[in-house]
Formats: structure tokens, sequence, C-alpha cells
């Protein structure tokens, strides 16, 4: 039988710019995972820091070259989606490329706020807030605009939410339009419960907007599957800018399309998706129907949440024990819980690319990966390119060592990051890793493993 490391290399294109293996160890960005580990203990959570400004770096080189060379006159904006991650230095390091922000919640306005009295966010800066809003965040928004962050852009999700931000406004100010796309076409319901109906756009320009002390300067799109070369995205794609085309011809501020949902990540070593030409025939598309409609193509913005953050991440456990509870059914044990960490795996069944961090000599079987929670759902048996998981065989005296990669968006958040989860399975400790100028690896905690005691006080056990 062969070795893992003969598995994987004669399955994909391996080594790749993310990961290669030394002495039968894995690095993921050159780093040293095994240091890692002996440093820090399993159950860990990692960001790398540098793979977040890499992707937004690179998605603002693909769209400004598709810009030049379609010689496309509107000008393009990145912004990054504060859900998808909301940690201090994952909205730091990306503000390091001078992107801006898209918002979804009132709690996201304080943030804001402490970016800009810290210095890393400026009150010019574009702050796009989406989402069906609730009377705090609405009052956040007014008050954001009110002092002196004029750019801040509330997006209308209903026909009655421009009427709080004309009262409470001071003088001018920008707003936005969200359109209720089509679902695709396997959903459960034919058009999205967010943002107003196609029929309605013109309307209610002319009935509440037009003449008023706002000025709608952005039309907004979004659909749940991202940007994808399919015939559902260029069908739902080319109807929202034939509706900017319209409202276009009536509204002469309007300037903007937002076009929500991002790149896919990797999630398989075997991922096949060309950004470049995604990049250009976005470009291509709103060109050929603006000229088509006679009007000035639009300045775009795009909405990068998980392209941003997600590659950054991975999330390293090790294997408590072996259990084989019938002829053929293998368990790894693991020291964590998919349930809690990784809980897009159990709710929508997405796949990471998983790899073994050490033992990459030894050979291999298949396995399941078993959580630790008493959820017969916390378990991992397949991969996105294969319908099974092989993992390096060990013997007693051996510890496996492996990790979920590119897990950097969601997971925190969906997990109830440092609240009570399932089985009271702990949050695991996080660890930042950055690299110098000159290509120094460092690593900082900066969170431990969550303690009984922050549990015990939010379950009201403890007062202190």
């Amino acid at each position: 039988m062969k070795s893992y490391s003969d598995l994987i290399e004669q399955t994909f294109y391996f080594p790749t710019a993310e990961f290669k293996v030394e002495k039968n160890q894995l690095q993921f960005h050159d780093v040293n995972l095994m240091e890692i580990i002996k440093e820090y203990g399993t159950p860990l959570k990692l960001t790398y820091l540098p793979k977040i400004s890499e992707n937004i770096q690179y998605a603002k080189k693909i769209f400004n070259q598709a810009i030049e060379k379609q010689k496309y006159e509107g000008s393009y904006t990145y912004c990054y989606c504060t859900k998808s991650s909301h940690f201090q230095f994952v909205l730091e390091e990306g503000l390091k490329n001078d992107i801006h922000l898209e918002t979804s919640s009132a709690y996201d306005i304080p943030i804001i706020r402490h970016l800009h009295a810290s210095g890393h966010f400026s009150k010019e800066k574009m702050v796009v807030c989406n989402g069906y809003k609730r009377p705090l965040y609405r009052q956040y928004i007014s008050d954001l605009i009110n002092d002196g962050f004029k750019n801040t852009i509330p997006v209308l999700d209903n026909l009655n939410e421009i009427d709080y931000y004309q009262e409470h406004v001071n003088g001018e100010f920008k707003v936005g339009i969200r359109i209720a796309s089509d679902e695709e076409p396997n959903f459960a319901f034919y058009t999205s419960r967010l943002g107003i109906r196609y029929n309605d756009i013109v309307s209610l320009y002319n009935d509440a907007i037009k003449d008023t002390n706002a000025k709608l300067k952005m039309l907004h799109f979004f659909i749940n599957t991202g940007i994808k070369d399919t015939a559902y995205y260029w069908s739902e794609l080319s109807r929202f800018i034939y509706k900017y085309c319209e409202l276009k011809k009536v509204c002469p501020e309007l300037d903007t399309v937002d076009i929500g949902g991002g790149f896919p990540i990797k999630n398989s070593l075997h991922h096949e998706y060309d950004y470049e030409y995604m990049a250009e025939q976005i470009i291509s598309n709103i060109q050929w129907i603006c000229q088509k409609n006679h009007v000035p193509v639009p300045n775009i913005v795009t909405e990068f949440g998980s392209f941003t953050v997600g590659e950054s991440g991975a999330s390293i456990y090790s294997v408590l024990d072996q259990k084989l509870q019938n002829d053929k059914e293998l368990w790894y044990m693991m020291d964590g819980s998919f349930i809690t960490h990784l809980p897009d795996v159990w709710g929508l069944n997405h796949k990471f690319i998983l790899l073994p961090v050490n033992h990459w000599d030894n050979m291999f079987h298949r396995v399941n990966i078993g959580g630790l929670t008493c959820d017969s759902m916390d378990y991992y048996d397949s991969e996105a390119h294969i319908g099974e998981v092989f993992l390096p065989t060990i013997e007693n005296e051996e510890t496996l060592y492996f990790g979920f990669f590119h897990t950097g968006a969601y997971q925190e958040s969906l997990g109830g990051y440092g609240g009570i989860q399932h089985c009271l399975i702990p949050a695991p400790k996080h660890v930042i890793i950055d690299k110098s100028e000159d290509g120094e690896i460092t690593s900082r905690l900066f969170a431990p493993e969550q303690e009984s005691d922050q549990m015990m006080k939010i379950l009201g056990y403890s007062k202190g």
C-alpha cells in the first residue's frame, strides 16, 4: 500500500501555492504547523493575516485590469462584508489595502466608529448599510451620517425605510436600493425575501426619493450563489443592469451598482475557477448593456466577504482515539466538534480542504471523523472532490494532527464564539500568524480556549 503522500501527489497537482510538505509535515503558507501545535496545542484556530491582503489585492488587480482592457469608463471599489468575520485583526488587516466596508446590523456601527477613532477608517470611506433594519440600526446609520460619514449609504430593503432617514438625517444624504432578485431554480422560494421588487423600483424613486434630501446613488444586487459562470448568474446580472439603465434615465444622480455575492473560495485541492475571466465578463456584460441602452456605465462596487477572509483560516485538531464500530466503519475521534467549531459542515454540508499535519509517510485508509458532542450529526465523512475521507494510518503510540483549511469566514459567528455551545464544548484557542517584510513568521495567542467560568456566568451560575 502506498503512503498518504503518494495518494495526494497522484490525485492532485501538489504541492500548491498554499500547501507543501517538508519532512513529512504539512506547511500552510510556509508556516510550520507542527511548531504551532507544539507551542499552543489543539484544538486551535489560526488566522494567517497576509492571505487577507493577498486576496484583496488580487481582486482589485483583476477588476482594474479588466476595466483598462475594455476601456470601461467607470471605477471599481472593493467592499468587505463585515458579517464574514467581525474580528478586529481581520478588519485592521483588510483596511491596510484601501477598502471600504459593508454592514448588516446595528452593532456594526460601533465597530465603524472604533476603527475611525483608532485611525484605521476615515470618514471619507464608503459604508454600505445592508439588511432589514430595526429602529436602532436606522438610528445608528442616521447618527453616522450626521457625524460626517457622508459616504455612508443606507441600502433600502423595504418601501418605507426611506422615511426615517429623511426625517432624521440633516441635509442631503446618499441612499441605495436593493433589488429583490430571483432565487436559483432549486430554492424553496421564487424571489428573495430581501430587497424591493423590480416593478416597485422606479415608482419608489419617483414617489419617495426624487426632489428630497435623499440622493439615489446606488442600485444593489445580491444572489446567494455568489459570482459563478452559470446561466442563472448571467441572467440575473443582466436583468439587474437593464433595471439600472431604466432607472438611470429618470435618476441622473444614480451612478453606482453594487454586485453582492462574492467570488468563491477554494474548498478542494482540485478547485478550478477562472477569476480573471469572470471579472472581464462582468465588466463586458455591464458595458454592453449600458451601450445598448445609451446610458453611461456605472461605477462598480463588489462585496467580498468569504473571499476576503475565508482562505486565511484553518482549524487544527488531533485524533483522540480510533474506534472500529463494525466490520468497516473506522472512526477517528477528534478533540473538537463540527457542530460548534465548523457549523457550515453540519448545517450546510459544506466541505473544507482536509489534510493531515503529520505522518504523511504513513499508509492511508478510509475513515470517518467524529466530533465530541453527543449529536449523531457531528461527523465528517466525505470530501468535495470524492465521496470518502482518507487519512494516514496510525499506531496506538502515534498522535495524528489534521486540519480543515480555508475556514476563516462565518464559522466563529455561526458557532457562537465565546458563548454557550452544544454539550458545552468550549471555543478553541485562536492563534494569529503574521509575516514581516523580511519573511519572518510570527504568532501570538489571540484568545485562550474558553473556560468553564465564562460559561457558568452566561448560564447564571456565577455572578462574578
